[in-house]
């Protein structure tokens, strides 16, 4: 029997453990999407407890302490932080099979040193205070524990009227080496079906762009203000979360109409929506094309499907889930007529139902222009597909009808600050698969050619690809 979480964890063939061992193991990190506190990494905070850093807004972990039959008061509530852990500690046994059971346990081993202890009822008291006790040590500031993992760059997730001055400070902080660069994220410049919520962030936009909103096109002109102000803090990609690729058909004087309509306090009806949607979007991705930077689209999420907890708890609180969208008839639309205008920037797309993994691995064929070595990617498995077999999936997927070599590897998506063994689970998975072939016959074992695609896949794609200097 094979030890539970061993220096082999999920390298079932010699050739994965060489490919693994001997190329990806030490290969640095570029996180180039997470929802990481800028803040916190300004501050370089530490944390009091392991409470505060491992279940704060982890909806993962959330969702399984709900299944687990855990009151809400020990997940989002009022629960003392311990009290909180040890509901954690409660529901970790009863994850078997899930990837929370791999993550806790390589977190609790790579960051605090535990091993061959599992996290359980009789086990938590003493864990908590060990890892506690070290997270106020310096070596466990937020900042140290990003070069701890050897992570590079980071890319984190800011609203367009984001002040960006935690960005600001740290750039100008020559003595931390890790990169930390702000994404675009205009979302809510889309939300024109809520004419509340939109009009209170146009609000912000004036006030961010230093500008008065008065129609359709001032609204453009502001939102590009704050894209060039983006630009000049360092950032180089957006990223948006949209349901589905929206392409209507549009006039201008439609989306100023419809524009007016939502400034009056009107919800506009569904189509209107659409519509407005399609032309915003198509904005923002000539923006970025015109200013080369990637563009990043996570479709395929039916969000807040819970109306009573989004009236208690609001979003992003673990009440979100697959989607069954129609996609590729209005994502061949979206990304054709950025084409047709040579305005197509570097994309990355990433699908929440498995179902479309070789319809993007496809689509990104038709637009890929010689331009740049994998132009068009199929981003890394998503959200709930960021488990083993995912990954697998998404990697067979793009190996099959694209090229794997090209492909800019793994992201955490995380708001937690241990959540980088993600990075060491997903090479191990990679290596495993290509082990495999190696052993079966499938691929030659020239451990030279295949380990310098491992290693590019871990780091070296990326750094390329995005064009940010990481030394």
């Amino acid at each position: 029997m094979t030890a539970f979480l061993s220096e082999d964890f999920l390298l079932q063939t010699e050739t994965a453990r060489i490919l693994y061992h001997g190329f990806a193991e030490n290969m640095p990190i570029f996180d180039y999407h997470c929802h990481l506190p800028v803040s916190e990494i300004a501050e370089n905070r530490n944390f009091e407890n392991l409470a505060q850093i491992w279940l704060k807004g982890d909806h993962y972990k959330w969702r399984a302490m709900r299944a687990n039959g855990i009151d809400e008061r020990l997940i989002t509530g009022d629960g003392s932080d311990y009290e909180k852990f040890e509901a954690w500690a409660t529901t970790v046994p009863k994850t078997l099979r899930n990837p929370l059971y791999h993550w806790t346990h390589l977190e609790l081993k790579r960051y605090f040193g535990i091993s061959g202890k599992l996290l359980g009822p009789e086990t938590a008291k003493e864990i908590y205070t060990v890892c506690s006790e070290m997270l106020g040590a310096k070596e466990f500031s937020t900042r140290n524990i990003l070069q701890k993992t050897k992570v590079r760059v980071v890319c984190t997730t800011d609203d367009p009227v984001d002040s960006l001055e935690h960005h600001l400070l740290m750039r100008e902080d020559r003595t931390f080496p890790v990169k930390v660069l702000p994404a675009f994220r205009p979302d809510r410049a889309l939300a024109v079906q809520s004419p509340e919520t939109f009009n209170s962030w146009i609000g912000h936009l004036e006030a961010s762009a230093d500008t008065d909103i008065a129609g359709y096109p001032s609204f453009l002109d502001a939102i590009r203000r704050r894209h060039d102000f983006f630009h000049e803090a360092g950032c180089r990609m957006s990223d948006h979360g949209l349901e589905h690729p929206y392409s209507e058909d549009f006039t201008s004087a439609q989306v100023k109409r419809i524009f007016d309509k939502a400034r009056n306090g009107r919800e506009p009806g569904h189509d209107e929506a659409l519509r407005f949607k399609s032309a915003v979007l198509i904005e923002l991705a000539r923006m970025d094309a015109e200013k080369g930077w990637t563009q990043q689209f996570h479709l395929g999420a039916l969000r807040n499907v819970n109306s009573r907890a989004m009236k208690a708890l609001g979003p992003d609180t673990g009440y979100d889930t697959i989607g069954d969208f129609d996609m590729a008839r209005s994502l061949a639309m979206f990304l054709d007529s950025l084409d047709r205008q040579n305005k197509l920037a570097k994309t990355i797309l990433y699908v929440m139902n498995p179902r479309d993994n070789e319809l993007v691995a496809t689509m990104i064929g038709n637009f890929q222009d010689g331009s740049i070595p994998g132009k068009m990617q199929y981003g890394s498995a998503w959200w709930f597909n960021d488990q083993k077999d995912g990954i697998e999936k998404q990697l067979n997927a793009l190996s099959y009808m694209g090229l794997l070599s090209r492909f800019v590897g793994m992201l955490t998506d995380s708001r937690s600050f241990l959540s980088y063994p993600r990075h060491e689970y997903f090479r191990r998975v990679l290596c495993n698969l290509l082990g495999e072939d190696v052993e079966k016959g499938e691929l030659p074992g020239d451990m030279d050619l295949i380990g310098n695609m491992v290693m590019d896949i871990c780091f070296r794609n990326a750094v390329r690809y995005f064009g940010i200097d990481v030394e």
